[in-house]
């Protein structure tokens, strides 16, 4: 796929996505809510927020200027999807995904679908934890495939916990048997994109490093050895809209930050 030419921004029509894995939307509450006030998305959808949907902090992000729509779950795993203006939940689960983990919320809003996805890492559990991601990736091929045959106009965000490419992990991060970097990983990503879907990123910046994590451990950060595993997917007339596509990393170098940075689309504004 040839690199999207990107539109000059304006935005006073563009509609800006967020996605990030914020570590515990608990620890983190007051980040985010700053991130909110500076860079104004019209949505965020957060992974990991580690906590029920009843302590979920839904009147501090009100009082910001946000609904939200809450799958949580206690200590791990659990996603968020903050929205300005009016939306309708969808789903609070990825269909034909057999797991109760929180991992998945559909949300529409602005003409459009958005998928909020937390992706298992697939490291845990031996190969029956693998077997879980893979599941899940075949859970969301099927449903974007559904969609695309409605001709429903979507984007399917959130911590994919893959690295599609060589390019998308810095030398050494990983080994080889990684689950975010196993041929079998890659290989559903690809089929997953082959329907006819585009990755925002690479649409717009086909080389380089664009990483969206940095463990806390081994300095990683400090020797920017980084990963590429948030993603933003979509769908072909939504692509056709798309602006900007970055990562937020300065985030990483705030105090007491989430291992993972907002990673931020911008596409033209539509029916």
């Amino acid at each position: 796929m040839g690199a999207t030419q990107a539109v000059a921004p304006d935005a006073a029509s563009s509609l800006k996505l967020a996605t990030w894995n914020v570590n515990s939307i608990r620890q983190r509450q007051d980040l985010v809510l700053d991130w909110l006030a500076r860079e104004k998305p019209d949505v965020l959808m957060m992974q990991e927020i580690k906590c029920e949907t009843a302590q979920f902090p839904a009147e501090a992000f009100k009082q910001a200027g946000y609904g939200c729509v809450v799958v949580g779950q206690k200590s791990y795993n659990g996603v968020a999807t903050l929205v300005r203006g009016p939306f309708e939940t969808v789903t609070e689960c990825l269909p034909g995904f057999a797991d109760d983990a929180a991992r998945y919320v559909e949300v529409r809003t602005q003409g459009m679908v958005l998928g909020n996805l937390y992706l298992p890492n697939g490291n845990s559990g031996g190969e029956a934890g693998y077997a879980t991601k893979l599941n899940f990736l075949d859970a969301l091929t099927a449903r974007a495939r559904q969609m695309l045959e409605q001709s429903t106009d979507f984007v399917l965000a959130g911590d994919y916990n893959i690295c599609p490419t060589r390019e998308d992990c810095a030398p050494g991060a990983l080994g080889p048997e990684d689950a975010l970097v196993r041929p079998q990983s890659r290989a559903a990503w690809r089929r997953l994109c082959w329907l006819g879907l585009t990755d925002a990123l690479r649409a717009l910046h086909p080389h380089g490093e664009a990483y969206t994590f940095w463990d806390y451990q081994a300095r990683a950060w400090e020797r920017d050895c980084g990963l590429r595993i948030d993603h933003m997917l979509l769908s072909p007339r939504v692509a056709e809209r798309l602006q900007t596509a970055i990562p937020d990393r300065a985030e990483r170098g705030l105090p007491r930050p989430s291992d993972h940075v907002p990673f931020v689309v911008t596409v033209a504004g539509g029916a």
